[in-house]
């Protein structure tokens, strides 16, 4: 029988890997080639991914609180769905799409189909970790932006077709972007557009997507000419998915620098302060109007700063996100009020949150993108942007942002009308389903018992036998129809 140390040698042989003084790997390719992987950074990207799952129940939460609450619980399901398709998806195809070396300029080939041959070799973003962390840190990425999309079916959609539309769009639409935009082989990378953690990936395009998909579901029952019945219903789950985000978006800014160096660190200073000072001018913007301090528009300004600062944050530094707080708490704020204007239901603001952020942070990367800041890692070299003197970046910052925001609208489109011929695939729920609520139409579950409560009162008129258990049962039976009464008010559509 073989000790423990005999097979650990077993396995490194096997890895051609061996560990150095300080602890690092050192793994030998085929053709003889030493890589050293760094455990600290391995450390750091696999913590960085473990925050940003905590994101993807944090948008269900954020979401879930602004809505009605007859459809507060399928809004948290779709966020925990979403983690389960995407990993099978990303399994699947999904990484070998994004990030195979051998496919095209706009998306990759099947070399890593069912992760075949990812583990120990050096990954496409980092050589100091392997591809198996690239991998799974890469992955959550790829499951937040679907479920940041189809926020804009809340209150009127299926949840079976909801699945097939995550499968799909992930395949045809977030992969192609990750791989032009973060493969080496991909034209907006090699053209010299700088997107650090996701503007166009994760940001335009799902913003994009919602206002597809927002236009195609066509307005809620009811929707503009009851606007009070569409109060959030929780605000306590806004702010609390508001604190997973901010936290976990340390690990999406942070943990793309792929390393525990001076760029995580600056990137995770500047997502804080960018994120503050958003959410201040947002919450300011609207004083102006109510006189009154708003939660939700605090929530809403620091998502969209925490939007903004995302391509940004590996290249700029602390002043210039000041900057990009105020612009984004600003341009985020008013757009909210396209959807008046040009009449579309976009029940969570989402295109107004995500991708006119997005494109916001787009384009301040072009202008104040620095290449002393992108060197904190010691190894990254870029040109700038305008304060580098280097002018044509905003260029490839706009080319960047108008091809990703037209393919995921046009792609999303396409996606949705196909699925609208194949009648087991139609998205939008019948106007019964919609009035009762998606909680109850599509999962029989609830986020809050008032049906129990309903079945229970009922219950307990029928067993009760006396004049005076009667009496006090119509009482309760009174209660009960006046506290449904106000359910119609705030909640029928």
């Amino acid at each position: 029988m073989r000790t423990d140390t005999a097979l650990h040698t077993f396995a490194a042989r096997t890895l051609n890997i061996t560990f150095d003084d300080g602890g690092d790997i050192n793994w030998v390719d085929a053709d003889g080639k030493l890589w050293v992987y760094n455990n600290g950074d391995i450390a750091w990207t696999l913590a960085s991914m473990a925050l940003v799952w905590i994101m993807i129940p944090g948008v269900g939460f954020f979401y879930s609180g602004l809505l009605r609450r007859k459809n507060a619980l399928s809004m948290i399901w779709l966020s925990m769905m979403t983690v389960a398709v995407v990993s099978f998806q990303w399994f699947f195809w999904g990484f070998s799409l994004a990030f195979s070396e051998t496919g095209s300029k706009f998306i990759g080939d099947l070399k890593y189909f069912a992760l075949r041959g990812v583990l120990e070799t050096p990954s496409i973003g980092s050589t100091r970790i392997p591809s198996i962390v690239f991998c799974i840190y890469q992955l959550m990425f790829a499951a937040i932006t679907p479920i940041l999309a189809i926020g804009a079916v809340a209150e009127r959609t299926r949840l079976w077709p909801t699945i097939f539309f995550v499968f799909a769009w992930s395949t045809l639409v977030y992969d192609p972007i990750a791989c032009w935009t973060w493969n080496s082989n991909g034209w907006s990378f090699v053209m010299g557009g700088l997107d650090f953690a996701g503007g166009s990936p994760v940001h335009i395009s799902s913003g994009s997507a919602a206002l597809a998909i927002s236009i195609y579901l066509g307005k809620r029952t009811g929707w503009g000419t009851a606007r009070l019945a569409y109060k959030p219903h929780n605000t306590s789950y806004v702010v609390l998915g508001t604190v997973f985000l901010w936290f976990g978006w340390f690990g999406f800014n942070g943990g793309s620098a792929l390393s525990a160096n001076m760029r995580a660190a600056n990137a995770c200073i500047i997502t804080n302060l960018c994120a503050s000072v958003s959410g201040l001018v947002w919450m300011f913007w609207d004083w102006r109007l109510e006189r009154k301090w708003s939660a939700v528009g605090f929530c809403s300004g620091a998502i969209a700063g925490l939007v903004a600062i995302t391509p940004a944050s590996g290249y700029v530094g602390a002043p210039a996100s000041v900057l990009f707080g105020f612009m984004a708490g600003t341009c985020c704020n008013f757009a909210t009020q396209l959807k008046f204007i040009f009449g579309y239901d976009d029940t969570l603001d989402i295109f107004a949150s995500h991708a006119i952020g997005g494109i916001v942070g787009n384009l301040l990367t072009g202008l104040f993108a620095q290449s002393r800041v992108a060197f904190y890692d010691g190894a990254t070299v870029i040109p700038g942007g305008w304060l580098d003197h280097h002018y044509i970046q905003l260029a490839y910052q706009l080319a960047d942002s108008a091809a990703s925001l037209s393919y995921s609208f046009v792609m999303t489109t396409i996606i949705l009308w196909i699925m609208h011929f194949i009648p087991t695939l139609r998205l939008r729920t019948s106007e019964e389903g919609e009035l009762l609520g998606i909680d109850d139409t599509e999962m029989g579950e609830y986020a809050y018992d008032y049906v129990g409560l309903e079945q229970e009162i009922g219950h307990t008129l029928e067993i009760n036998g006396g004049e005076e258990a009667q009496t006090g049962g119509r009482e309760g039976h009174h209660h009960l129809h006046h506290h449904n009464e106000k359910t119609v008010d705030t909640e029928s559509a």
